[in-house]
């Protein structure tokens, strides 16, 4: 079970978690994707979003997470922007899960794909990234995977992914970013370059290593947290 601090009251709503407010009323965001139409977002993703505004290859979008994670057995892993569960396609399940996401639609599509792939009591939170409820030195591991262009702050989220993880944890991210872009195609949300988000890994204590992988506009790093 995920450590929370100790200030933080949490209410369950079916397999979602929801952090309370000083009125005790579980707080909501507004996400990009109406929760309506939340099975529209695979599809989007596969037909619309990786081909055509990325100019990216899903199928090797997924070879090269699972070759980043196959060495990660029976840890503590957080993921930020969970989405609809896409990460069962390369995080082993004997792995410790913790999804979040604003999205309550997006999560419920995920807690599914998740029990299904056989992985033992995952836990999911609708929570913002830039402010996790969680106990400094929690998680083995963190991802943001094609989600931090949709963070309000990026500064913020890096030091509270600094916070949360233990002493010689690792944050592996995988974002757009405008010097690959080469279609010029509009991508949703605010995209940093590669040397901006190297000076904010430098800035919030993490070492920046990208991760080798030409798949269009997208961009793939570990950031290790120094010691």
């Amino acid at each position: 079970m995920s450590r929370l601090k100790p200030e933080i009251r949490i209410v369950k709503r079916g397999q979602l978690q929801y952090v309370l407010d000083s009125r005790n009323r579980p707080i909501r965001f507004k996400p990009w994707l109406a929760d309506r139409f939340a099975f529209l977002y695979d599809p989007i993703m596969s037909r619309s979003v990786f081909p055509r505004k990325l100019g990216a290859d899903i199928q090797k979008h997924y070879q090269t997470l699972t070759q980043e994670l196959s060495g990660f057995h029976r840890r503590y892993i957080l993921e930020l922007g969970s989405g609809t569960g896409s990460a069962v396609h390369f995080i082993p399940n004997d792995n410790h899960y913790t999804g979040s996401d604003i999205s309550p639609g997006l999560l419920k599509r995920a807690v599914k794909r998740f029990i299904a792939a056989g992985f033992s009591q995952p836990e999911f939170f609708v929570v913002s990234a830039d402010d996790l409820p969680f106990e400094a030195g929690t998680y083995d591991l963190c991802l943001c995977i094609l989600s931090l262009n949709f963070i309000g702050n990026v500064k913020k989220l890096f030091r509270e992914v600094h916070r949360i993880l233990l002493s010689a944890g690792v944050f592996i991210v995988c974002v757009p970013v405008p010097e690959k872009n080469q279609r010029r195609s509009k991508i949703r949300g605010t995209l940093y370059s590669q040397p901006e988000l190297q000076k904010i890994n430098q800035q919030s204590g993490f070492y920046f290593e990208q991760i080798p992988c030409d798949n269009g506009a997208l961009l793939y790093f570990r950031a290790q947290k120094q010691h």
